[in-house]
């Protein structure tokens, strides 16, 4: 039954125009640290890519130059078929409300309760509401990760796994269509792992987002991915589903899966 419903979704996503395509991406840093030689993706509506590759190799950096966080030296970043490199700073802006980023440590403001945080990502980005409107939204974003009841602790009161779910939380305020995750089970326990990987698929099927997950943890990279891509030497080395690159006949390729 698994294998029927991720045929059915990859036809659906196949049927698409991607939302996001990077053509010929480079980025270096120095003179000699040429990290990314030509990184070429498609993602499509509502699919999850997951990307895997050796420390070092860029795939942090590939999703930082998706938002602007990191300049390209040269490429196309297209996102809903605007080129971002292309885009000032307004212009930009407006395409990142609709993109989130969830990043390694969370990225907490550690003298704001849980909900300061939440309301204060919300407020920046919609002045216009209401104080109670903003007190809804805040609620129903903490019920979508299970931790209604953290609402007004510190995050140095919170353990590893809820940091994690109070950064989904802050990313999802702002109903984005696309989500970037950045090594999102870095640091956590098997089991805690799982419920984060877990949580990541329940919000793709809630909100039909689409995103692009970077990680070591190849648990989570076989629960969360429609599509595997790797990266080698700066540039997408292979690509296929997560039982197809398991099986491949690339011995380099198989030894992320051992």
């Amino acid at each position: 039954m698994q294998e029927d419903s991720n045929t059915i979704k990859k036809i659906f996503n196949d049927s698409q125009s991607p939302v996001i395509e990077i053509n010929n991406l480079h980025k270096t840093f120095g003179e000699n640290n040429h990290v990314l030689r030509g990184v070429n993706l498609s993602v499509n509506k509502g699919e999850d890519l997951v990307i895997l590759g050796k420390s070092g190799t860029g795939k942090s950096i590939t999703i930082k130059c998706l938002v602007g966080l990191i300049k390209a030296d040269k490429g196309e970043i297209k996102i809903f078929g605007d080129d971002i490199t292309k885009l000032n700073t307004n212009e930009l802006n407006k395409i990142r409300v609709k993109v989130g980023f969830l990043f390694q440590n969370a990225a907490l403001y550690d003298s704001m309760s849980v909900r300061e945080n939440l309301e204060f990502t919300l407020k920046r980005h919609f002045e216009e509401l209401t104080a109670e409107e903003v007190a809804t939204e805040v609620h129903e974003v903490l019920e979508n990760v299970g931790l209604v009841d953290a609402i007004d602790k510190m995050p140095s009161e919170l353990s590893g796994g809820m940091r994690k779910r109070i950064g989904l939380a802050r990313t999802l305020i702002l109903k984005p269509e696309i989500i970037l995750y950045d090594e999102p089970t870095t640091g956590l326990d098997t089991i805690t792992s799982k419920e984060i990987s877990e949580l990541i698929l329940e919000i793709q099927r809630k909100r039909k987002t689409t995103s692009i997950i970077i990680t070591h943890d190849m648990a989570c990279a076989k629960l969360t991915a429609d599509r595997v891509m790797i990266l080698k030497d700066g540039v997408i080395h292979t690509e296929g589903s997560y039982d197809e690159l398991e099986n491949s006949d690339d011995e380099w390729v198989r030894s992320f899966f051992i």
